[in-house]
């Protein structure tokens, strides 16, 4: 098969930032979607082949009509795209799911987003990424206005162990995606690894989903098939193409702290498209998740690979 050229195109850091934070916010809308695919009878695992489907389907038909070559892969680079595929979304979204059933909603979010320190400390051995001040300092700034949106402290304090463990994993899947993306870059284009991962999430997942009740479900409701659209193009392959393409021109870790947007975009959703009550923690949790965001793309430098 045909040799891939070591990719080694640059962006710049404004261009790096606007991606990570667009990826963000794509993410962040993904509660507009999800609740009326759940309310048209979907379970949380459907919902998660859909969109791999979707955004797999979506980006074949981009590269076969705009960059067929960006399909090659050699075989034995398949190991990234099960790592971005099997180990990272499908392993964090089956966690995440397990998580939710035997703790809260909130408790599930908090430990899915300790998914960056996970990042920058695997980027420490893998990159060797320096874990500098700043980064900690942004870290725990968006960490703590995680807490303060979903409002985790005001759960009960007995938590189960296994729901610890299982949210810790969602955090450390999540997480992995950083990483496998990242090395897959060395050698491919983004829409490559975005195409590649999502089809290998979707072919793992297609065993346990019922696709025959799916397309029942679809077909009895029509405007279904809009939101599942939406939810696989909007909000799952371009989020994926900008986060991607923002690991070119920065640091892993960093990305990683700067999706921390995505709660807060949530958080603005689900109070403007669902009335949902705005209360002084929703606030100071958005001010401390800007406020990273701001600390890194202020006061450092990216690191172009």
């Amino acid at each position: 098969m045909k040799q891939v050229r070591t990719i080694r195109t640059n962006i710049t850091k404004t261009t790096a930032t606007a991606c990570v934070i667009g990826a963000g916010v794509c993410w962040g809308i993904i509660g507009v979607f999800s609740r009326q695919l759940t309310a048209g009878g979907f379970h949380p695992v459907q919902i998660t082949a859909a969109r791999c489907m979707v955004a797999a389907c979506g980006m074949l038909v981009f590269l076969l009509l705009c960059s067929r070559e960006k399909l090659r892969i050699r075989l034995r680079d398949i190991w990234y795209f099960l790592g971005t595929g099997i180990c990272s979304i499908v392993f964090f979204n089956i966690c995440y799911f397990i998580t939710i059933t035997i703790t809260t909603l909130s408790v599930a979010a908090i430990l899915l987003y300790t998914a960056p320190s996970f990042v920058i400390l695997l980027s420490a051995v893998v990159f060797r990424e320096r874990i500098d001040r700043n980064k900690v300092c942004s870290l725990l700034l968006a960490f703590s206005g995680c807490i303060l949106i979903t409002g985790v402290w005001q759960e009960g304090a007995g938590l189960p162990v296994v729901g610890i463990l299982t949210g810790l994993g969602s955090g450390f899947g999540y997480a992995l995606y950083s990483i496998f993306a990242g090395l897959a870059l060395r050698s491919y284009e983004t829409e490559t690894v975005t195409f590649y991962t999502f089809f290998v999430a979707a072919m793992s997942l297609l065993p346990f989903c019922d696709i025959g009740g799916m397309v029942k479900m679809t077909a009895a409701q029509p405007r279904l098939l809009i939101y599942l659209l939406l939810l696989g193009l909007l909000s799952t392959m371009l989020p994926f193409l900008l986060y991607t393409r923002g690991l070119k021109g920065m640091e892993a870790g960093k990305a990683s702290v700067m999706a921390f947007v995505e709660p807060m975009v949530s958080t603005i959703m689900g109070i403007v498209v669902f009335g949902e009550r705005i209360t002084a923690g929703n606030l100071a949790g958005i001010v401390l998740i800007f406020l990273s965001v701001l600390l890194l793309h202020v006061r450092t430098g990216y690191k172009m690979k």
